[in-house]
């Protein structure tokens, strides 16, 4: 019973396996994320905040767990982190596809440079660092594409 939810984690932790690819499993994690970011966008705002609170929370024990069965403490296969902080990105601005491609572009900066808090957040033990760098990578990108939308009307363009 016990390899089967270790199999379950590691899909999950995984993104149903899209972190196998061989090259840039976080930015194909990231891309897996938009199709969350257009159902979470159904629901009202206060919904979607508490989606994304659950997707933090239950994504600690996930990427924990993957990473421990990984063998390493954040191994580049884990990529819920990704998926989950993308609706982070997009809380305040909706997903069109011009959106989509700023968001996509802005995480993945904020994602691998890791600016303060960031580099400090990833320091911290098991799933919680996993999870914390990139949720502030997306509160990042999150402003970033707010101001970007805003300055060349992006939330228009369809």
């Amino acid at each position: 019973m016990k390899r089967f939810w270790d199999n379950a984690v590691l899909l999950l932790g995984t993104g149903l396996g899209i972190g196998w690819i061989p090259v840039a499993p976080g930015t194909f994690g990231t891309l897996w994320g938009l199709p969350l970011v257009w159902g979470i966008q159904q629901f009202p705002l206060p919904i979607q905040c508490l989606v994304i609170i659950g997707l933090f929370i239950i994504g600690i024990p996930i990427c924990g767990r993957s990473a421990k069965l990984m063998g390493t403490d954040d191994p580049g296969g884990v990529v819920f982190d990704e998926i989950a902080a993308m609706p982070i990105v997009f809380l305040v601005t909706p997903l069109t596809w011009p959106t989509a491609i700023f968001g996509f572009l802005w995480f993945r900066v904020f994602d691998i440079l890791k600016p303060p808090p960031a580099s400090r957040l990833e320091k911290m033990h098991g799933g919680l660092g996993i999870m914390a760098d990139d949720s502030m990578a997306g509160i990042y990108a999150a402003v970033a594409l707010w101001g970007t939308a805003k300055i060349w009307g992006l939330e228009t363009l369809v």
